[in-house]
């Protein structure tokens, strides 16, 4: 999508989750703008180390702005990401919440 966010120059993306759609502005952590289009998404302590937020990406690219999020390489190999501190920088494609299968906490 790559749009932007009007008066911002901020650029905005698209976030796919199933049927669900939502844009995600590349400022705000992809949870939070989740929770800005209304989405009741799992999460507890918004600072990567919980991990009760963790999701899979089929496809697009998130950055973060801390040194360790939470993540083990080989997670992030597979496409595992903390929606609390990741940031869009692609538009997103969610793997089903329903048909993941978590990696150890």
């Amino acid at each position: 999508m790559q749009d932007t966010c009007a008066g911002t120059g901020q650029r905005v993306w698209r976030v796919r989750a199933g049927d669900t759609a939502f844009d995600a502005i590349e400022s705000r952590s992809v949870l939070a703008s989740a929770d800005a289009a209304g989405l009741p998404w799992a999460s507890s302590c918004r600072n990567g180390t919980c991990r009760a937020c963790l999701r899979r990406l089929q496809s697009g690219e998130v950055a973060y702005r801390i040194d360790w999020p939470g993540v083990l390489p080989d997670e992030r190999r597979e496409g595992w990401f903390l929606p609390c501190v990741a940031f869009p920088r692609s538009d997103l494609v969610l793997a089903p919440a329903d048909g993941q299968t978590l990696p150890v906490t």
